[in-house]
């Protein structure tokens, strides 16, 4: 529970979409703190029928009485003015999906506090989890910030360093973070309830990269590529989009690998190795042990399963990585 040293409990008005959001969400309330409104993505279309979906946040806040709003951008002065009817003193965003405009910056009396899922200024933008395990980074984090209308710029709170297993996939690492950033807003805003100012310290101008979108098309899995690179993106295309290689113009998911950078065995794409004793792949340099394989529709499969299904010979050459449109 929050500390009650400023009177009645900051009124907390929070944005936010996926799972990672939903955490942070289900913390503020269970800290005690009175949530006046929850802003999330409108319902998208998900599943094999393509029916409407709620969001995670929608999902949970209303299960737990909130009111919810879902508008199709804060620039409209409807949407402005019904955030203002709430009268919040602060405003947690986590993970949303829209860009903030200042007036909506500027509305609640104690501003607006974001969660982000890396070490601020690395990886700002909308993949930050997915890109640090790509890059290879052998940390990642949680940034408490408060926002200005730039992507990821503001002056920064807190930081809580996280770091990257040689296992994590962006999946494990994700859970991980949505916790932790769960935990440091709530330590945030009982900052707030005691009368704090949260000013913060300005981000520096050095290490700055941005986590662009995941695209579907990255998933494809070029084998003219190092097996340690490969092998990071399969790790971090866990659980989305899955990285992907085509065989007879099937594309096979992969959801387990390890790269070996030693040596180069033969063209990039063949297959050394195909049986009870695994499957590996020649890459650029070194080669690709694949661990755990999947078809379209078909179930998730150790490779010696996989392949008493969908035998491999030793040699055969794989598809190259079909191009985007």
């Amino acid at each position: 529970m929050h500390t009650n040293l400023s009177g009645p409990p900051l009124r907390v008005a929070f944005a936010g979409t996926p799972d990672f959001a939903r955490a942070a969400l289900e913390a503020i309330v269970a800290a005690g703190f009175t949530v006046v409104g929850v802003l999330t993505q409108p319902d998208r279309p998900a599943g094999r029928g393509l029916r409407a979906q709620p969001s995670p946040v929608k999902a949970w806040a209303l299960a737990h009485g909130l009111a919810v709003d879902q508008p199709q951008s804060l620039r409209a002065e409807a949407a402005q003015a019904s955030l203002a009817a709430l009268a919040p003193d602060v405003m947690v965003v986590a993970a949303y999906g829209l860009m903030l405009p200042q007036a909506v910056l500027d509305l609640p009396r104690s501003g607006c506090l974001n969660i982000h899922a890396s070490l601020l200024p690395r990886w700002r933008g909308a993949a930050p989890i997915h890109r640090a395990i790509e890059a290879g980074d052998p940390q990642s984090g949680i940034t408490i910030m408060r926002m200005d209308a730039g992507l990821d710029t503001g002056p920064i709170l807190a930081v809580h360093p996280e770091p990257i297993a040689p296992t994590d996939t962006t999946g494990t690492l994700h859970d991980r973070l949505a916790r932790l950033g769960a935990s440091a807003i709530v330590t945030a805003l009982n900052r707030l309830q005691a009368g704090e100012r949260l000013d913060g310290d300005p981000q520096p101008q050095q290490g700055v990269t941005y986590a662009n979108k995941i695209r579907r098309d990255e998933a494809q899995i070029d084998w003219r590529e190092p097996a340690d690179v490969i092998a990071r993106r399969v790790r971090a295309f866990d659980p989305f989009p899955v990285a992907t290689f085509q065989l007879g113009g099937e594309a096979l998911k992969v959801w387990r690998a390890h790269g070996d950078v030693r040596g180069n065995f033969a063209a990039p794409g063949t297959v050394l190795r195909a049986g009870p004793d695994g499957l590996e792949i020649a890459c650029g340099s070194g080669r690709l042990s694949v661990f755990e394989l999947q078809r379209a529709g078909g179930r998730r499969l150790p490779v010696d399963r996989f392949l008493q299904g969908y035998p491999m010979a030793s040699g055969t050459v794989l598809d190259p990585p079909a191009r985007p449109d």
